[in-house]
C-alpha cells in the first residue's frame, strides 16, 4: 500500500464563509497517522474480491468504471470497512477509514486557509477535469498534481467514505483533540469531489454524507493507517 505519513499537529478545520455545516472554523489537534496516496483502485480491490469471494461492487463490469487504475466505486461504507479489516489481517497493520478530521487535514496538505488542496486558484485551472471525457466516468487516479503532503485526488474523482457518523452541527461540540465524530447517527461522512456533479472539485472544508448501505457510482474510499 502506498501510504503517506502525516505528522501530528494542529490545523484549522472548517470555514467561516461556507455552509452552516462547515462552521465554526476551529483548531483541531491530530496525532500522527498514515493515509493512502491515492483512493483505493479497482486493481487493489480485485485482490480482496479474489481472496475472500466477496461480492463484486456495483458497476464492476461497466466499462465506464472498470479501468484497473480508476478508483473503485459502488462500494458501501460497510464494504469499505470490510476491505480495511481484510487488509489489516493480511498485513498485521491497523488499516481503517480516515476520520473526517484526518481527511480534511490530509486534503489541506499542511497549508492553512486555502480553499482547495492546491491553493485558491479555481478548479478550471487544473489540467484534468476530474472525469474522463471519453467515458464520462471518473478519471484514473493520480493525473492531477499532488498537494503539499504528496496526496492525489483529494478534491476530485469520487466521494470518499470516512469513519465518522454525520451530524451537520458537530463542529459546535466536537473535541479539540482527535475528534472521532458523533457517537451515533443515520449517515456516514464522506469527503472529496464527484466526477458526476456539475461542480466536480470540492473545497477542503466541504462535507457530504450518505447512509452507510448505499452504493453509488461516485463513492469510493481511501485507506488510513493507525501508527
Amino acid at each position: 500500500m502506498n501510504i503517506v505519513f502525516i505528522p501530528a499537529g494542529f490545523f484549522s478545520m472548517g470555514t467561516e464563509n461556507g455552509p452552516e455545516n462547515e462552521m465554526p472554523r476551529h483548531r483541531v489537534w491530530l496525532d500522527s497517522f498514515g493515509i493512502g496516496r491515492f483512493p483505493v483502485t479497482n486493481r487493489e480491490f480485485k485482490k480482496y474480491v479474489l481472496e475472500t469471494n466477496a461480492p463484486v461492487p456495483a458497476f464492476w463490469s461497466d466499462a465506464v468504471f472498470s479501468d484497473p487504475e480508476q478508483p473503485v466505486v459502488g462500494v458501501s461504507w460497510n464494504n469499505a470497512v470490510s476491505y480495511c479489516e481484510w487488509l489489516s489481517g493480511r498485513t498485521g497493520k491497523n488499516f481503517r477509514l480516515p476520520t473526517e478530521a484526518e481527511r480534511e487535514r490530509a486534503a489541506r496538505g499542511n497549508q492553512e486557509g486555502f480553499l482547495y488542496p492546491w491553493g485558491d486558484e479555481l478548479p478550471s485551472e487544473r489540467p484534468f477535469a476530474g472525469y474522463d471525457p471519453m467515458t464520462g466516468g471518473p478519471e484514473r487516479v493520480g493525473l492531477n498534481s499532488s498537494n503539499g503532503f504528496g496526496l492525489y485526488n483529494m478534491s476530485e474523482g469520487v466521494h470518499e467514505w470516512c469513519s465518522d457518523f454525520y451530524d451537520p452541527g458537530y463542529y459546535r461540540y466536537s473535541p479539540a483533540k482527535n475528534p472521532q465524530g458523533p457517537a451515533a447517527g443515520e449517515r456516514r461522512v464522506s469527503r472529496g469531489g464527484s466526477w458526476r456533479h456539475r461542480i466536480k472539485f470540492s473545497r477542503c472544508a466541504a462535507r457530504s454524507s450518505l447512509p452507510p448501505t448505499f452504493k453509488y457510482a461516485d463513492y469510493g474510499f481511501r485507506l488510513a493507517l493507525s501508527l
